[in-house]
């Protein structure tokens, strides 16, 4: 009976190390992306798909929806001032798909419009 359980727990630690190691790294969506340095964009998202940010001069918030590695952003809620200078490409952004620790933000027809770095 020992060597049944034996047998049986290492089973159970080899299909737990084989999931861990398909696991992508970066931790998936929540977290903070982008720079808060004066017109860089940046994103703060929570596990919940409630996030705020910035395009860089404007600030927006929302809350989207997390599956997977990817959120869509729902209707964001975004400041509109004059943005002298800054490249508002952010502003367009519809969804974003992690990978790694780099999301790639795509606008609402489905086109890549940029990407961020995870910054934590």
């Amino acid at each position: 009976m020992n060597r049944t359980r034996s047998a049986a727990l290492t089973a159970i630690l080899a299909l737990g190390l084989a999931l861990t190691a398909c696991t992508p790294q970066g931790g998936g969506v929540p977290g903070k992306w982008g720079s808060t340095d004066p017109g860089e964009p940046n994103l703060i998202i929570n596990a919940n798909g409630s996030y705020s940010g910035s395009d860089g001069c404007n600030t927006m918030k929302g809350t989207g929806t997390i599956s997977g590695n990817t959120i869509d952003l729902g209707t964001v809620a975004m400041t509109q001032k004059v943005c002298n200078g800054v490249d508002t490409w952010m502003s367009t952004a519809a969804s974003g798909k992690v990978d790694g620790n780099v999301m790639t933000v795509y606008d609402s027809s489905g086109s890549r419009i940029g990407t961020i770095d995870r910054d934590d």
